[in-house]
């Protein structure tokens, strides 16, 4: 750690010396990890998952527990959606989240418009269907058509669907407050667990903002993605990214990828798409930014993921401060009871005798 911050020193960039490195801007989080210097240590990797071309199809889910030999977690389904997974956690370390809505569909082109076809026709009356046959016709009488703008009572149908993963924070509370170092950052700047060192002491599973790390009930120790660390290690891909077949997943070095998703938006937006957005990719925001980030169509909370995370190990050296000065004064009013007892019994003293 002192040779790398000795390092960026030379090089003109801030010492590590009187820094938080719980929070705040971090350009190299695998250096600061003690993995040598910008240029000694591969480049940051992670994951671009584009979610407006994700198709549901959950190859990620089994490619992910095939390569890493992840218990099965069950198929109930919860009567909300048409997800056996349901969530992230010890045994789902990708998890495809179907988000049904009734709102337009959103136009994958300026110039075509799908609003006169009846998804749901379609769906119940099989594949062979004639559009004209499932023209979409008013649920409810419409009074005045100019009051609904979502189509006069016709039931429009979207379905929003994408891979959830680990972030991969810049600043990984999880990471911060393992007691034994079972979590690890990588040369690749990722978060990984070490199932043999955790000891089951479950502080990691409160400090993570987005939920991700869990126990697995049988033993306690905690479970979360690797980005398959063991694939990068050999110069390949994750298990996930490779088995996808639209290229939602993309895997690649973290700069490359942020510049590639700002010109897919772009690109959504020329196409007539506006509620593009990207999620978790600015080096700014309250977890230093992410490892693994989204394109998302719609709000993060219809995705389940938080507006604004924060890492929860940001305030701890204002915390530690305060409870080192509230001790200081518990101290300096202890003392001055005892000096002003023994001073009261020096008096008594002198007045006995």
């Amino acid at each position: 750690m002192t040779g790398s911050g000795t390092r960026q020193a030379r090089s003109g960039e801030s010492s590590l010396a009187g820094r938080n490195l719980l929070a705040g801007p971090e350009r190299d989080p695998a250096g600061d990890a003690g993995h040598g210097a910008p240029g000694e240590h591969p480049p940051r990797m992670g994951f671009f998952t584009d979610t407006s071309v994700c198709i549901g199809c959950k190859a990620c889910e089994v490619a992910c527990k095939e390569w890493n030999a992840i218990p099965e977690d069950g198929l109930d389904l919860t009567g909300m959606s048409y997800d056996n997974s349901q969530g992230l956690g010890a045994s789902t370390w990708r998890h495809v989240a179907f988000i049904e809505q009734s709102k337009p569909v959103g136009h994958a082109h300026a110039d075509v418009d799908h609003s006169d076809v009846d998804v749901l026709a379609l769906a119940s009356q099989g594949s062979g269907t004639d559009p004209v046959d499932a023209a979409i016709t008013p649920t409810t009488p419409a009074a005045d058509p100019a009051a609904e703008p979502d189509g006069g009572g016709r039931g429009e149908l979207r379905w929003l669907m994408s891979s959830d993963v680990c972030k991969h924070c810049t600043h990984a509370a999880c990471l911060d407050v393992c007691p034994t170092g079972s979590l690890f950052r990588t040369e690749f700047g990722t978060v990984v667990v070490q199932e043999d060192i955790c000891n089951g002491c479950g502080y990691c599973v409160p400090a993570c903002p987005y939920g991700v790390i869990e126990q697995r009930p049988h033993d306690g120790r905690a479970f979360k993605c690797t980005m398959c660390y063991d694939r990068l290690g050999a110069g390949q891909e994750p298990a996930c990214a490779k088995a996808c077949p639209t290229e939602s997943i993309q895997f690649g070095p973290l700069d490359e990828l942020r510049v590639r998703a700002q010109e897919r938006v772009d690109q959504l937006h020329e196409a007539g798409v506006p509620d593009a957005r990207l999620y978790g990719h600015d080096p700014e925001d309250g977890v230093g930014g992410d490892g693994a980030f989204f394109l998302l169509l719609d709000e993060p909370e219809v995705y389940g993921l938080p507006p604004d995370p924060v890492v929860t190990t940001r305030d701890l050296p204002a915390m530690w401060r305060h409870a080192g000065a509230a001790a200081l004064t518990l101290i300096g009013g202890l003392a001055a009871v005892f000096a002003a007892h023994g001073s009261n019994r020096g008096r008594m003293r002198r007045t006995w005798r």
